[in-house]
């Protein structure tokens, strides 16, 4: 029987997406992915690629920080059937690292096994066109994958080892990616974080004050405002496993409340504000 597997380097989908969608990179904090939407968009890639093979699944790899829960993101498309998330990790400055070494070895081993027989792999990096080559000499066809521009956002090298190379253009990707509504100040790419700054030495108090769980709900409102129909859905699937805010959506909650109060949150202002957050996303899920 021929079957097939999709690889996805996120970090590039996400990088490379935001590209395409506005013309220059833009951080990963600032953007909403449809998980069911960019699935159902890569099966009806590899459908049309390789006609008559069956899926075997998809292979969706990523990065997160040390000692930090999975995102909403990350949460939504492990729960989806037909996925196996696999994790590297994020370093300080922020960099994904871990991930091409496990694309490699994917690909290689599923090959060697005569698991699959066609590969379509989302990605741009030099460093997996090796378990490129070692598939292809198990027989493997693969079909390498862009965003447009691909030719400027994937390595020359790893382009002509493959198969076959496609582009996906903004029309296809702004079906699963969009730019999420600023809700305030813009990300950074250190927004998963759940450690608000500290823009004074202002001492705060023992217990949140009714001004300040006003201004604190309405920062809650104004943010779960600007939140995608997408974000929604993640939160939700995220709420079936863990609790409180997701990491992504975290450390930004938290500097923007205190950029208003004008000082570092205490803990249980962040506990309130934490619990807004809950209220204002099934507010906006029930209607």
């Amino acid at each position: 029987m021929q079957r097939s597997a999709i690889f996805v380097d996120a970090g590039y989908l996400f990088a490379q997406g935001s590209t395409a969608l506005t013309g220059n990179k833009v951080s990963r904090a600032s953007l909403s992915l449809s998980a069911r939407s960019v699935i159902e968009e890569l099966k009806a890639f590899c459908l049309q690629k390789v006609q008559d093979c069956t899926l075997l699944r998809i292979y969706w790899y990523d990065g997160v920080r040390s000692g930090s829960a999975m995102s909403a993101d990350q949460t939504a498309i492990a729960d989806m059937d037909d996925i196996k998330l696999r994790l590297g990790f994020i370093n300080g400055q922020g960099q994904q690292k871990g991930v091409d070494s496990l694309i490699v070895t994917d690909l290689i081993e599923l090959a060697r096994q005569k698991a699959i027989s066609e590969a379509v792999l989302l990605s741009g990096d030099e460093d997996v066109r090796v378990g490129v080559q070692i598939a292809q000499n198990y027989g493997v066809r693969v079909h390498l994958l862009g965003i447009h521009p691909a030719r400027g956002s994937q390595s020359p090298t790893l382009r002509q080892e493959a198969d076959t190379t496609s582009e996906w253009d903004k029309l296809t990707v702004e079906k699963f990616l969009s730019l999420r509504a600023a809700a305030g100040s813009p990300a950074t790419p250190e927004a998963t974080v759940s450690q608000a700054p500290d823009p004074v030495i202002e001492p705060a108090p023992a217990k949140v004050v009714q001004s300040e769980s006003v201004l604190i709900a309405s920062v809650a409102s104004s943010f779960v405002a600007g939140l995608q129909e997408a974000d929604l859905q993640a939160i939700e699937i995220f709420w079936k496993d863990n609790r409180g805010v997701p990491p992504e959506f975290d450390g930004k909650l938290l500097a923007q409340t205190a950029e208003k109060v004008g000082r570092r949150l205490e803990k249980p202002e962040m506990q309130e504000l934490r619990s807004r957050f809950r209220e204002e996303v099934n507010r906006r899920r029930s209607r």
